[in-house]
């Protein structure tokens, strides 16, 4: 078995292999916003994250247990994997009840301050991901287009707006802290598998119970084109997409990958046109655009000195 240092090992920036897989991530991610919507037609939110969590942590046992990928052996990584797990629940929960206080538009802005938690994370907890002049301004270039793509639904917040608002932005600082406790801690050295078991065990325990707290009816209407589109929430997002995800967070730099996330919305504003005949707005275009070049900026290899 190769040493940790070697399996591991990282890269100090994304090369194009890399690029065109969170690209690919992003667009599943987007889609999976309009998975999500079709899905609750039947299935409660904080619900349907709890079954696709226990859903997505079969399969993966599966596919460890076929590929040999060791997942209780004794590393030292218990504890933090258990809070690595726990913000992910947390991240959730608040995303799905944030969301039900305050509109999508809003909610999606403060998600979307999660690549500058990560990046600020970073900087203090990764020495070999400083925050640079470049990556700040690539990041509020980027964080400009995702604010000019939805500014139509912005305006200043009722008192039940501004809590759904706080829980969407304590939901992206859980993603964010997530994303660099996995490269700041023990966690960076073992598998992507055994880093993603930690986050879907741990949901798949604690969301089903925030669900019945919340009194969420559970699932309460499973047509067959709910169930397609929670298949394709476990099946393709929790286990495939987020087992690539890991694996690009062990080899890359956090504060890279995390830019690439201001695509997600765009690419679901999109498949939301297209899929359920949502309005896309010529702003869309433009918000692509500084998107691609924060984008640019962030990952663009810094010159030397």
């Amino acid at each position: 078995m190769q040493s940790p240092s070697s399996q591991f090992s990282s890269r100090h920036s994304l090369d194009q292999a890399a690029a065109l897989i969170l690209t690919l991530l992003c667009a599943i991610w987007g889609l999976n916003q309009v998975g999500v919507k079709v899905a609750n037609g039947g299935i409660s939110p904080v619900c349907q994250a709890g079954l696709r969590s226990i859903g997505a942590s079969i399969l993966l046992l599966i596919w460890c247990r076929l590929r040999g990928i060791p997942l209780a052996e004794r590393d030292s990584t218990l504890g933090v994997g258990i809070v690595a797990g726990l913000l992910f629940a947390v991240e959730f929960i608040l995303i799905y009840w944030g969301l039900a206080l305050t509109t999508a538009s809003r909610g999606v802005i403060f998600i979307y301050t999660s690549p500058f938690v990560v990046a600020i994370g970073a900087h203090f907890f990764v020495p070999a991901d400083r925050l640079t002049r470049g990556k700040a301004i690539g990041l509020i270039a980027a964080f400009a287009g995702l604010v000019l793509a939805f500014a139509d639904g912005l305006r200043l917040p009722s008192h039940r707006e501004l809590i759904g608002d706080i829980m969407c932005f304590g939901a992206a600082i859980a993603w964010g802290a997530t994303t660099v406790m996995m490269k700041g801690s023990r966690l960076k050295h073992i598998a992507a598998e055994k880093n993603l078991m930690y986050q879907l065990g741990v949901s798949a325990l604690i969301l089903p119970i925030a669900s019945v707290l919340l009194g969420e009816p559970g699932i309460f209407q499973p047509t067959p084109l709910v169930l397609a589109a929670f298949a394709y929430q476990v099946v393709i997002v929790a286990f495939m997409s987020y087992a690539t995800w890991f694996w690009l967070v062990t080899k890359y730099p956090a504060s890279h990958l995390a830019a690439f996330s201001f695509l997600t919305p765009i690419f679901g504003v999109a498949f939301g046109g297209l899929l359920l005949h949502e309005p896309i707005t010529p702003a869309l275009l433009a918000a692509v655009g500084l998107i691609g070049a924060g984008i640019y900026l962030v990952n663009r290899p810094s010159a030397p000195p």
